[in-house]
C-alpha cells in the first residue's frame, strides 16, 4: 500500500510538470522545478523509510521507469545524431581543411583543460590534507578493491598507441550500436571520412553528390526532430533521476567520507570557474553562458552520463550559444571520450596525491607533479568512453605510477554522489570547448550568443 502511495505522489509530480509544459513555461524553469521536486520527494522518502527499506527499493523500481527510460531514449539517439550531424555539417562546410582545423583545435582545448584540471585536483587534495591511510575499508569496498586488482592486467595493456588505433572502426555499423569503448570517437571518424569522400565526389559526379546531399540533409531534419521530441522529456527525467539519488544515498557513508566529498566538489567548482575565465578571456560573457548552459548541466548532474547528455549539449550549443553545427557536434562527441576534466583528470589526480605519501613520495614535488600531469593528459584519450570511466581512469593513472589501486574500491559508497559533479564538469568542459573553438575560428554567431 505504501509503495502504491509513493508511486501516486510521483505521478502527481509528473502531472505538475506536464501542466507547466501545457502552459508553455520556459524549459529551464521546468527543469529546475523537476530538480527541486525530486530533491524534496527523495529526501522525504529517505527520512521516512531509510535507504535500505523494502518500500523505498520497490518504489524506486517504478520511479526508475521514467528516469532510466529517459536516459535510454537519449542513448538511443546519440549515435544517429553524431553520425548524421557531422556528415551533414561536413557536406555543407565544403572544406576538408576547415574540418581538420576544427578537430585539432577541439582536441587541443580538451587535453589542455584536462591538464589544468589535473593540477587543480592535485593541489586541492594536498590543500585538504587528504591521505590514503585515513579511510576505512568495509566489506563492499574490500570486494571492489579485489575486483579492481583483477582488472589491472587489462588496463595496463591499453597503451596510447592502441587507443589511437581503436579510433578507426573496422565495422562502423557495430560502432553505431555503441558496442565498443571507443564507439563514439569511431563514429565521428567514420562520419568525417564519409563526408570528406562525398566532398571529393562533388566535382567529378555533381549529380550523385546532390542526391546524396539532399538525402543526408533530409535525414538530418528527421533526426533533429527526433532529438527535440526526446529532449521535451528532460524535466520528467530529471525529477525521477534526482529522486533516486537522494532517496538511495547512505547518509552514514556520506558523513564518513565527507572530507573527500567536500574536497572533490571544491576542485570541481574551481575548474568550473576556470572554464568561465577561459570564456571571459575570449571576450564572451560567462554569465550569459551559465544561464543558457544550466539545463544541460542539471541533466548531466542528475543522470551521470556524458554520452547521454550529447543531444542536449549539441542543441544548446547550436540554438542558444550560436556555435556552428559542425563544431558543436564534434566538441560534444569528442568531449564524451577525450579529456574529461572531472573523470579523467581531477579524480585520478586526487587519488594519486592521497596515495603518494603512503609509498614515500612527496605529492607536491615538481618531478612527481610533472609525471602525474603528463600521464593524465595522455590517458585522458578515450578513457571516459569505457564503462565506469572515472574508475578506469584512476586505474590507468595509479598503475602507471606503480601505486596500489585499492583506494579506488574504498570510495564505492560515495561514488554516485561525486560522479554527479564530475559528469557535470565533463559536459561543461565539452561545451566550453565548442564555444571557445567557435570563437577562435570564427564559427560562432555572437548575436545569438549574447541574445
Amino acid at each position: 500500500m505504501l509503495i502504491v502511495l509513493n508511486i501516486i505522489v510521483f505521478m502527481v509530480l509528473l502531472g505538475i510538470l506536464y501542466n507547466m509544459q501545457k502552459k508553455y513555461l520556459p524549459f529551464s524553469k521546468r527543469v529546475f522545478v523537476g530538480l527541486g521536486m525530486g530533491i524534496v520527494f527523495g529526501g522525504i522518502l529517505q527520512y521516512i523509510y531509510g535507504t535500505d527499506h523494502l518500500v523505498i527499493k520497490e518504489s524506486l523500481v517504478w520511479i526508475n521507469i521514467v528516469g532510466n527510460g529517459y536516459v535510454r531514449l537519449l542513448k538511443m539517439i546519440v549515435m544517429p545524431l553524431i553520425a548524421i550531424s557531422i556528415l551533414s555539417a561536413i557536406i555543407n562546410l565544403k572544406d576538408g581543411k576547415a574540418l581538420g582545423k576544427i578537430g585539432g583545435t577541439i582536441i587541443l582545448i580538451l587535453v589542455g583543460t584536462a591538464t589544468i584540471a589535473a593540477v587543480v585536483g592535485a593541489l586541492t587534495a594536498n590543500g585538504f590534507g587528504l591521505h590514503g591511510d585515513g579511510l576505512a575499508m568495509g566489506a563492499k569496498e574490500a570486494a571492489r578493491a579485489t575486483f579492481l586488482e583483477g582488472k589491472l592486467t587489462d588496463v595496463q595493456n591499453i597503451s596510447f598507441a592502441n587507443k589511437l588505433i581503436e579510433f578507426i572502426p573496422t565495422n562502423p555499423f557495430e560502432d553505431l550500436t555503441g558496442a565498443r569503448d571507443m564507439s563514439t570517437i569511431a563514429v565521428v571518424f567514420f562520419s568525417g571520412f564519409l563526408g570528406i569522400a562525398a566532398l571529393g565526389m562533388a566535382k567529378k559526379k555533381p549529380k550523385s553528390f546532390e542526391v546524396f546531399k539532399d538525402l543526408v540533409n533530409a535525414l538530418h531534419d528527421v533526426v533533429m526532430r527526433m532529438v527535440t521530441l526526446v529532449l521535451r522529456l528532460t524535466p520528467y527525467g530529471v525529477l525521477a533521476l534526482i529522486t533516486k539519488v537522494v532517496a538511495s544515498s547512505h547518509i552514514k557513508d556520506i558523513l564518513s567520507l565527507g572530507k573527500f566529498i567536500v574536497a572533490s566538489y571544491v576542485a570541481l567548482i574551481i575548474m568550473f570557474i576556470i572554464h568561465l575565465i577561459i570564456l571571459a578571456i575570449l571576450g564572451l560573457n560567462p554569465i550569459t553562458y551559465v544561464k543558457k548552459a544550466l539545463p544541460v548541466l542539471v541533466f548531466a548532474f542528475t543522470s551521470r552520463t556524458s554520452a547521454g547528455s550529447i543531444p542536449l549539449n549539441v542543441e544548446t550549443q547550436i540554438d542558444k550559444l550560436g556555435v556552428n553545427e559542425g563544431v558543436a557536434n564534434i566538441s560534444a562527441s569528442f568531449g564524451a571520450s577525450i579529456g574529461q576534466n572531472g573523470c579523467a583528470a581531477i579524480y585520478p589526480a586526487m587519488l594519486a596525491v592521497m596515495i603518494a605519501p603512503v609509498v614515500g613520495i612527496d605529492p607536491m614535488s615538481f618531478s612527481f607533479l610533472v609525471k602525474l600531469v603528463a600521464i593524465i593528459a595522455v590517458s585522458s584519450f578515450g578513457v571516459a568512453g569505457v564503462g565506469g570511466g572515472a574508475t578506469f581512469a584512476a586505474l590507468i593513472v595509479l598503475s602507471s605510477l606503480n601505486f596500489p589501486v585499492g583506494l579506488v574500491g574504498l570510495l564505492i559508497s560515495i561514488e554516485p554522489l561525486i560522479d554527479m559533479g564530475r559528469t557535470a564538469l565533463n559536459v561543461n568542459g565539452s561545451m566550453v570547448t565548442g564555444v571557445a573553438t567557435g570563437r577562435l575560428l570564427g564559427e560562432i554567431d555572437l548575436e545569438k550568443y549574447n541574445r
